[in-house]
């Protein structure tokens, strides 16, 4: 049985960090043991508690983001974005955690009143992805802690060092150390965490075929709660606009930032057929000067490498499954360092493919389709079971209102990329890219559940009518 997890650097291939798999009931046990403490300290302390933790993660800015660059290969510009984002994660969450779960009392006769408060789950355990190692996982646990939940979080077997770091920001800012447990290790540990009988939430980001296997393990557990999100096959729809270039940028942008790497990354180009030559053209221009390099390189480069061999293996195994099947490639995609995942961006027209795999292919390729009206864009849009991210580039204010009114999505932009979701906003899809439980701003309704009270400081109580009449002669003296 292995004892250690080794993580080593996607663009470089060196051992980054190496550690001990965790004894998950070991782990549990002490997480459920600090809980109580913590659900009992004011909602003021907690908040304070995590504002320390966010100044913690200023402090130590450059080496979260250094360890992000490393571990994941994304480029050092786009690393520290992500420690913004967790240190703008508190805010957010206590501004969200007082309007979706703040307290109501409503004042009655005799000092009767009816409340409405939230309480805790318990302990919540977090599965975070790879993709985001500390923005994502940290999306769920900031709230889940004012809550007055315990967390257990596991890391991505293939970004432990950031998780583990993560973890220690929280203890480093005043949280029990019990209370945040990291757990390192991979899918048994995973599948042993989510099993635990003390485990009373599960708030999972990663793949659908997993997110669906969680879901099915707990079809007969609904005091579970359940939050998953799934990723997407996003589409992107360019219609009527003149400023094509600008079209192009924000494609580009949707689908090949983070090497394709984001669960809103565009995967789909919906086209009018008499903007095609145009746009295609544009998109194929800038994407083929993007530069893909390590992350601390110079020229600064727009992506890095996706996250492994075996994942770049797979994605170039997939452009070739798309052409082998009637794809006709505009742009290849190119191994250019041997034994690295390094991938270039590639672009591929499927719209004569009998049947186009609905699948989401987790990196920087983009398929293209051509249509001939804006109901054909549309009908395309929604040719997924997915449903998450989808975003309309050009068109007038009458084709965005039949775009949001039609397309199944949980994130619908015009003018906008289908990445770069707001934290202020909800995030979440539907079909399989989620339960109807969406995080970001709305994370605090799965974090707390609503406790309904009917309460009064003096007991009355009186029973007016369906009583027998009292027998005064059987009383006695």
């Amino acid at each position: 049985m292995t004892t250690k997890l080794v993580s080593t650097e996607p663009a470089t291939g060196a051992t980054l960090w190496s550690g001990t798999i965790s004894d998950i009931d070991a782990e549990i046990a002490r997480a459920r043991a600090a809980w109580p403490a913590w659900a009992a300290q004011p909602l003021s302390y907690r908040i304070e508690t995590m504002r320390r933790f966010g100044n913690m993660v200023r402090s130590k800015n450059d080496k979260l983001a250094d360890l992000i660059a490393r571990e994941t290969g994304k480029p050092i510009w786009e690393a520290l974005t992500e420690v913004d984002a967790v240190i703008g994660k508190v805010e957010i969450s206590i501004s969200a955690y007082s309007e979706r779960t703040g307290q109501k009392r409503l004042e009655g006769a005799m000092g009767d009143r009816s409340a409405v408060r939230h309480k805790p789950h318990g302990v919540m355990a977090v599965l975070g992805p790879y993709n985001f190692p500390a923005h994502l996982p940290n999306g769920h646990i900031v709230p889940a802690l004012i809550a007055g939940n315990a967390v257990v979080f596991k890391p991505s077997e293939k970004t432990p060092a950031v998780g583990e770091l993560l973890v220690e920001l929280y203890h480093s800012a005043g949280v029990p150390d019990d209370l945040v447990r990291c757990i390192i290790g991979g899918p048994e540990q995973g599948r042993a965490l989510t099993a635990h009988e003390d485990v009373n939430g599960i708030l999972f980001t990663g793949s659908a075929q997993t997110g669906i296997a969680i879901n099915t393990q707990f079809a007969a557990r609904p005091d579970k709660i359940l939050a998953l999100e799934m990723g997407g096959n996003n589409p992107i729809v360019v219609w009527d606009t003149a400023d094509v270039h600008t079209a192009a940028i924000m494609v580009v942008q949707s689908a090949f930032m983070s090497a394709g790497q984001r669960c809103t990354a565009a995967k789909r180009l919906i086209v009018k057929d008499s903007l095609y030559d145009a746009v295609v053209g544009e998109v194929k221009k800038i994407a083929d000067r993007l530069i893909v390099g390590e992350p601390h390189s110079q020229p600064t480069p727009f992506m890095g490498p996706v996250i492994d061999n075996q994942a770049a293996d797979g994605l170039t195994e997939s452009f070739l499954i798309l052409m082998s099947n009637g794809g006709k490639p505009i742009k290849h995609m190119v191994r250019p360092i041997d034994g690295r995942p390094f991938v270039t961006p590639a672009i591929i027209d499927v719209t004569s493919m009998p049947e186009r795999p609905d699948i989401e292919l987790f990196g920087p390729i983009l398929q293209v389709i051509r249509v001939g009206t804006f109901e054909e864009a549309i009908a395309e849009a929604n040719n997924t079971r997915f449903g998450l991210s989808a975003s309309l580039i050009g068109g007038s204010p009458q084709h965005y209102d039949q775009f949001w009114a039609n397309i199944r999505a949980g994130i619908i932009n015009w003018n906008k990329p289908t990445n770069g979701a707001s934290s202020s906003a909800p995030f979440g899809g539907v079909g399989i890219s989620g339960n109807h439980r969406p995080s970001a701003y709305y994370a605090a309704d799965y974090c707390a559940y609503p406790v309904a009270s009917s309460e009064a400081e003096q007991a009355r109580a009186s029973i007016g009518i369906g009583l027998k009449d009292v027998d005064v002669s059987a009383m006695g003296d």
